[in-house]
């Protein structure tokens, strides 16, 4: 017999196998408040989010520098793809509406395949630290904000959105966790 009809059948099995994986695996869905579940689904519990560390490391007649880093947990046993976490800080002492900084942890993706993503893959009942260097630039209009990250004794609120999917990329629902801090510095 012709060699290529067995790699052609090879083919299809292998085909027809990693299809099946794919349609019947195990899937987790984060439950919704109006409990409509289905029952050949695991309940997943969505993730967990802790402002671990915010301080001034230095600051300057022209710059300031903070450091932020968040504790993000998985209590799943399946893995989730954390892909942005954004937020948002102020001060509260010098203004609790006027945000000083911001940013953005992680990238999501936005074609088919993206190369280079900036996304993170946490594993099931495990935990990751994400940490960000914030540089303020100074200028005359900021002498408060200035005189109050000088002193030893600040006042964060910390406020935000992660995003988070529960399978892969491809598949699996995308969920989004809201959060706010606040943390006052001795």
């Amino acid at each position: 017999m012709n060699p290529k009809i067995f790699v052609g059948i090879a083919i299809v099995i292998l085909a027809l196998i990693l299809g099946g994986i794919l349609l019947v695996g195990p899937t987790m869905v984060i439950s919704s408040q109006d409990n409509t579940g289905t029952q050949n689904k695991l309940e997943a519990k969505p993730i967990q989010i802790e402002l671990t560390d915010i301080y001034v490391e230095r600051v300057s007649e022209r710059t300031a520098t903070i450091n932020i880093a968040f504790t993000i947990s998985n209590p799943n046993p399946r893995a989730v793809i954390v892909q942005t976490m954004d937020y948002q800080l102020f001060e509260t002492d010098y203004s609790d509406s006027e945000q000083i900084s911001g940013g953005e942890i992680g990238s999501r993706p936005t074609g088919m395949v993206e190369f280079g993503s900036n996304y993170y893959t946490l594993l099931g009942e495990n935990s990751i630290i994400l940490k960000e260097t914030i540089e303020l630039k100074g200028s005359e209009n900021t002498s408060e904000l200035w005189a109050i990250l000088q002193d030893d004794n600040q006042s964060w609120r910390v406020s935000g959105t992660v995003f988070y999917n529960l399978s892969s990329m491809t598949s699996g629902q995308e969920n989004e966790l809201d959060f706010e801090f606040t943390k006052q510095t001795p």
